[in-house]
């Protein structure tokens, strides 16, 4: 058959097939519109017409536009991943999800230059597509099949089919008898469970259940950074917010206000991850968040924490001093906490008595008595630190300084012989000093109270993909280099990105920290009403690195990139 040229009217798989001779031009042309009129796929129209097989066609695509060919029979359609596509969207595009890899989301179609089809689901995923070619009628059944799988999933699974268990299980099962879940739900049940395991295997610190007008996304902050999961269908928004506020203990009847809780996950008998959980009524329905709590995380050892090993002595000298208050600043999520409880557990023996308050407690540690604050029921800061004294404490961390009620209570604490760990929300070290005292604080108190004050940010890891990259010189010293550090006997690095850190070029997350311990000569300028840039130039002089310059060391150890450093500090 003579290939034919005048192909103006035709694109994608019908252009290729009368290209190279597989159809005449007016032979697609005819299948094309009928497709179109019918609301089928030009490949099942095709393979309908009887005049080529499914698997003549798809070897055809798979060999002509260069994309893996897979046979459907070799998969089972329980074993394809759930909740990663609107069914709708699944239905209407002939596109079915089969694996991931890393960032990358495989998926079947009969017709792998149905663009739009592709982008739609990378739209609806947030992941890079890559099609792999299969025959039409094998992905007919399998769409199908997945399709019965679910709603068999929705109308027979129970809770009791899953292998994990949360320790809430029995407040769920009475709120169950009252109305609170129905029977059901069981398959939401299962895909928030995998929505939580998943966001554990991932290393990821918060989930996001949001809902907006015409779509339902669920986000993981992984390495300080959100990207998009999934988008579920929008009917199960509130049988899953039903759900976790059950799980959590919250008022399931109650969505105009916002509400706390928490849940915990038993992974196995020796392990159990603790959520904390927030609700937010938006527009559209509860947003939620829950935020991962891992112990393990805190029994990690200060090592592992990116401290430099001077930095560490002086941290490790200051804690262990039998009384004396010692600060943790930072912003939000920079692993504060992490670092308080590391320390925590440093002096975690059988002849210390620890306690703590918190709003709430995090991490849970044996050996350590932990308080959550509660103001409405009057347990404040400074209430439990009034208990606090009266208790025989050794140590006592406060979960935050807000107020000068809380920080005169620590600093007398501070002054009577007892370790006092807390935090602060500032910029750096030496705007602490200056917190406290537009706080309220006396300067004599917080003169002779703090010994140290460490200042930290996280930055990202650099995967093990990392490369090495040229930047001029120039750039190096307009970040903060040294000439000195410019000894030309290293390179930086770049990320690069693989299928071990979903192309990111990241993995993990390393601390940069500035440890500032009060010598005399600080407390000289505190006496004497020197504001923070005093305090600074002092520290700076006394060799105290900033928060810039301790990432710059990261950056010449090859732990993360200049670009990463230059994001989370300033000059």
């Amino acid at each position: 058959m003579a290939a034919v040229t005048n192909t103006n009217n035709l694109t994608g798989l019908a252009r290729a097939m009368v290209n190279h001779g597989w159809l005449s031009e007016g032979d697609a042309e005819g299948l094309w519109r009928r497709a179109s009129q019918s609301g089928e796929s030009f490949v099942t129209e095709l393979v309908r017409g009887g005049r080529y097989k499914a698997g003549q066609v798809a070897e055809f695509a798979a060999v002509s536009f260069g994309f893996p060919y897979l046979d459907l029979n070799a998969m089972d359609a329980e074993s394809l991943p759930q909740g990663l596509l609107d069914p709708k969207l699944v239905e209407k595009r002939r596109v079915l999800a089969l694996y991931q890899r890393g960032n990358k989301l495989f998926v079947a179609t009969s017709d792998p230059t149905q663009l739009q089809a592709l982008d739609e689901v990378k739209f609806q995923t947030g992941q890079a597509v890559e099609p792999v070619v299969v025959e039409d009628d094998k992905l007919s059944r399998l769409i199908e099949k997945a399709g019965q799988t679910a709603e068999s999933t929705l109308a027979v699974l129970n809770t009791e089919d899953l292998n994990l268990d949360f320790a809430d299980e029995e407040s769920a099962a009475a709120q169950q008898e009252n109305g609170g879940i129905d029977i059901d739900d069981a398959p939401v049940v299962r895909y928030l469970q995998k929505i939580m395991l998943d966001a554990i295997n991932m290393g990821a610190s918060d989930i996001h259940l949001e809902p907006y007008e015409k779509y339902y996304r669920i986000r993981y902050r992984r390495d300080g950074v959100l990207s998009e999961v999934a988008q579920p269908p929008m009917a199960i928004k509130d049988k899953v917010a039903s759900r976790i506020k059950v799980l959590s203990r919250l008022d399931i009847s109650e969505k105009r206000v916002p509400q706390d809780g928490r849940m915990k996950l038993v992974l196995s008998k020796n392990r159990a991850i603790d959520f904390r959980v927030s609700t937010l009524p938006t527009l559209y329905g509860e947003k939620i968040v829950m935020r991962i709590l891992d112990p393990t995380s805190a029994q990690l050892g200060i090592e592992a924490l990116g401290y430099e090993p001077w930095q560490k002595e002086i941290l490790l000298n200051a804690v262990q001093r039998p009384y004396g208050m010692v600060l943790v600043t930072g912003p939000t999520g920079s692993g504060k906490t992490v670092s308080l409880y590391t320390c925590l557990n440093i002096l975690n023996k059988p002849d210390v008595n620890i306690s703590t308050a918190e709003d709430p407690a995090e991490i849970q540690l044996p050996g350590i008595n932990q308080v959550n604050v509660n103001d409405k029921a009057g347990l404040t800061f400074s209430a439990a630190l009034k208990s606090f004294l009266r208790q025989d404490p050794d140590v006592i961390m406060v979960g935050e300084i807000r107020d000068l009620e809380t920080a005169d209570i620590a600093i007398k604490a501070a002054q009577t012989g007892h370790m006092v760990m807390s935090t602060l929300h500032t910029n750096d070290a030496p705007g602490t000093l200056t917190r406290l005292l537009n706080m309220g604080v006396a300067p004599f108190n917080v003169a002779s109270s703090v010994v140290l004050i460490t200042a930290q940010r996280l930055a990202r890891r650099l995967c093990a993909c990392k490369q090495p990259v040229d930047i001029p010189q120039e750039a190096l010293l307009a970040a903060g280099f040294t000439k000195k550090l410019l000894d030309g006997t290293w390179k930086p690095y770049k990320p690069v990105g693989c299928d071990l850190c979903g192309g990111t070029g990241y993995k993990g997350r390393v601390g940069i920290y500035q440890v500032m311990p009060i010598t005399d000569a600080m407390t000289r300028i505190i006496l004497k009403g020197g504001n923070e840039s005093d305090i600074a130039d002092q520290a700076r002089s006394e060799g105290v690195l900033d928060l810039r310059q301790a990432g710059l060391l990261k950056v010449k150890a090859g732990l993360t990139s200049l670009e990463e450093v230059e994001a989370v500090t300033n000059l």
